[in-house]
């Protein structure tokens, strides 16, 4: 497979969106708002359904957010976000992170949260990323580490989970540990190690509503997605299996004492 033909592997299901329009700035760029300034333009790259897009705007109402993603159905919902939330300083637009249709030096920042993971060329998309980013602005990328996902209790269905999600997002052209990686790629592509800024942090979910949310839409994404669709035709699993997998996801779940986390690497680059 071509380094710029990855497979997304999870699709647009329901299921999906359900944990994307979860993510808000807060939830999954802490790292980063910290640094935004009221003028700045950002590019914010994989954005989805844009509810992390749209915090952006509001943490720059003197600038411009753009967001972009590879595609255009889901950005009809990005603009509705927009829209309902009246913000003025934001738009959308179908874009490839390894190839921007912007001139050099276009933004103080260039974002991107759980999207490398997903590329067939990291370290070119991020030579990428920092092209269209100015001189002394700011790539910003978050990505999770599925090896050094935890859970408790221990559910033999989840740990068969893990390792065909492994699989089949390989398979895709993807990199599902992403999160350990970003400095090294960040490096590759030609960052300084005095210009990187490297952190960590995690989602936690352990409350009765945070485990039946996680579970539910997992449990659904395995049978239902495009993921699900992937893992059969690649000859990673069988339809028979995956139902017990989203079984597994559900007995978690309804655990008492259940708990997940999914740890996520951070980088901060100074361009």
């Amino acid at each position: 497979m071509p380094k710029d033909a990855a497979v997304y592997t999870h699709g647009h299901h329901e299921s999906v969106l359900r944990s994307h329009t979860w993510r808000t700035a807060a939830n999954s760029a802490a790292y980063l708002t910290g640094h935004l300034r009221p003028h700045m333009r950002i590019l914010d790259i994989g954005c989805g359904p844009g509810t992390i897009t749209a915090d952006l705007a509001e943490l720059v109402p003197q600038g411009q957010v753009t967001g972009v993603d590879t595609a255009d159905s889901v950005l009809e919902r990005a603009r509705s976000v927009a829209e309902e939330r009246g913000l003025a300083n934001v738009s959308f637009a179908v874009a490839d992170v390894h190839a921007l249709d912007y001139p050099d030096d276009s933004f103080c920042v260039v974002h991107a949260h759980q999207v490398l993971q997903h590329v067939g060329d990291p370290v070119g998309a991020l030579r990428e990323m920092r092209r269209v980013c100015a001189p002394g602005g700011i790539v910003a990328v978050r990505d999770s580490d599925y090896a050094a996902m935890t859970w408790y209790p221990s559910v033999p269905g989840l740990d068969g989970w893990l390792d065909l999600y492994r699989r089949v997002a390989r398979a895709n052209g993807g990199e599902p540990d992403a999160g350990r990686r970003l400095r090294s790629w960040a490096l590759e592509a030609g960052f300084t190690d005095i210009g990187i800024t490297s952190t960590a942090s995690a989602w936690c979910y352990a409350t009765e509503e945070e485990r039946a949310w996680w579970s539910g839409l997992w449990a659904d994404r395995t049978v239902a997605s495009s993921y699900a669709r992937r893992a059969v035709d690649g000859g990673h699993a069988t339809e028979e299996e995956l139902r017990s997998i989203a079984e597994a996801w559900r007995a978690w779940g309804e655990a008492p004492d259940g708990w997940f986390a999914v740890l996520h690497g951070e980088i901060l680059c100074r361009v």
